[in-house]
């Protein structure tokens, strides 16, 4: 058995997988985010090994100890500084802080090489540009830094001792040739670092240690191989099958993305796409990603006194799709894709005497689909054909968003069984491949379709005027549109 870990943003899941895939063990345990001041979000990085202890402690004894292989996923870009003790200097700062967007625009001006080696626009969501922010306003801090580690890779240590990170969670700081899949003295330079503060840098599958014998005794199982793993999306698209050129899926957690895989590297940062490493070897992706998108359904469910996301789906149900004007701009904590907006924020339009409860959680289902498509029209700008999108991610449990979804991307949705396990599944196969060997081709398989969900041709033509004006709307609710204007 294989144990995959996937250290998320609200909360730590492990699942155990069989040799034939299958789930035979599961355990969660939940993460909170800090926000002491706007644009900013933070978490102390030891609660991740509370809550990853936590989720690994909550699976069957006799499960645990017949795992023979860990691997990691996990959220992205979080910029964990350790010092010569590797120990956490401050908290880590993760992939939707926005403090950064003067870095950003110094580190572009200053080096081109960021889009064209990194392959992607200088985001404030990016490790890089954190950095920056860190040399500039903590530079006591910044010159105490010894290691900088990403989510996973920080759990990694306290499991085997090793400093090691995967091509794909890598590509994501910004330091990476991406072609190359090694890190660019050039752009680590730029910030002010250089390969000795960088973790080794392994593929996917490839083994990194061992279970140290303490968090063994800990966790019920022998020391066991632990494998690179992946960044969230990439284990997620391993898990799914989402693993040869032109696969792509729908991720819907706390943030959203689409997900292509590519056999080669195709970087598009004109229009706010992503380019990035697979998790395995020789394959590399391109996403859209949405800063906000599971997120806004707990979001709205606390606004409305919901009962949680199953309760807001169903009010939502009850008004219908399409059912009303309002629009939801789901940007709570700015977006990327297509606008690379750090500092624009969400908004309620076209509100009337009628609107409820249910008129604002089906608004809200509404607005994420719309970010969505606008992500899916960026990578189809870019030239990537996009047929079909696996979904996974804890959105996937609900058909009745999947409709909007489908007709609001006007794309079929192929839902699988387990496919709301998500990254964890992937790791879980990624580890299974650097224990008992097999190409990614016979062990990352797709699992079986639970159902498809086509485009409905009629909701396509009702949601296509509330696409538009919510495009339209974008515009009109930039910061510099919405500041007030002095006398």
């Amino acid at each position: 058995m294989f144990l995959g870990i996937d250290i998320g943003t609200s909360g730590v899941k492990a699942v155990v997988i069989d040799t034939h895939g299958s789930v035979v063990g599961q355990g969660t345990a939940a993460l909170t985010v800090q926000r002491p001041h706007p644009l900013w979000s933070e978490q102390d990085p030891d609660s991740w090994w509370a809550a990853t202890t936590a989720a690994v402690q909550a699976i069957d004894a006799d499960v645990r100890r017949a795992v023979r292989g860990i691997g990691l996923a996990g959220q992205m870009h979080g910029a964990t500084l350790l010092g010569a003790d590797d120990k956490p200097l401050r908290p880590a700062i993760l992939w939707n802080d926005g403090r950064s967007a003067a870095e950003c625009a110094e580190l572009e001006a200053a080096t081109p090489l960021f889009q064209s080696v990194g392959g992607n626009i200088v985001m404030p969501g990016f490790t890089a540009p954190k950095l920056a922010w860190v040399r500039k306003h903590e530079p006591d801090v910044f010159a105490a830094t010894k290691l900088v580690l990403l989510p996973k890779d920080y759990v990694r240590l306290l499991m085997t001792g090793e400093k090691a990170s995967d091509m794909s969670d890598s590509a994501g700081t910004l330091w990476l040739d991406v072609a190359g899949r090694t890190w660019s003295n050039d752009l680590l330079a730029a910030c002010g670092l250089d390969v000795s503060q960088m973790p080794a840098l392994v593929e996917g599958p490839q083994t990194t240690g061992r279970l140290s014998a303490q968090v063994a005794e800990l966790w019920g199982m022998p020391q066991v191989p632990v494998a690179g793993g992946g960044g969230d999306n990439a284990a997620g698209a391993a898990g799914v099958g989402v693993v040869k050129d032109g696969d792509a899926l729908l991720s819907l957690g706390t943030s959203g993305v689409i997900f292509v895989a590519n056999d080669a590297f195709r970087p598009n940062p004109a229009r706010a796409v992503h380019a990035f490493c697979h998790c395995l070897p020789d394959m590399w992706h391109q996403m859209a990603v949405h800063l906000s998108a599971a997120s806004c359904i707990d979001w709205v469910a606390r606004l409305t006194g919901a009962a949680g996301a199953a309760d807001l789906f169903a009010r939502a149900e009850k008004a219908g799709p399409a059912s009303g004007p309002e629009l939801f701009l789901p940007y709570l904590s700015g977006e990327r894709t297509p606008h690379n907006d750090a500092e624009v924020r969400g908004a309620f339009l076209r509100l009337d005497n009628d609107t409820g409860p249910e008129r604002l959680a089906q608004a809200v289902l509404e607005g994420v689909a719309f970010a969505l498509a606008d992500g899916l029209d960026a990578l189809r700008g870019a030239g990537t054909e996009v047929a079909k999108l696996s979904v996974i991610g804890g959105g996937a449990r609900s058909r009745y968003w999947g409709a909007t979804l489908a007709a609001a991307l006007n794309t079929p949705l192929v839902y699988l069984q387990g496919g709301e396990v998500g990254p964890a599944l992937g790791a879980a196969r990624l580890a299974q491949i650097a224990v008992d060997g097999g190409s990614p081709a016979e062990v990352c398989v797709a699992p079986p379709v639970a159902h498809v969900i086509e485009p409905d041709a009629a909701l396509v033509d009702r949601l296509a005027p509330k696409l538009a004006a919510f495009r339209d709307a974008y515009a009109h609710i930039t910061p510099q549109n919405i500041t007030p204007r002095s006398a």
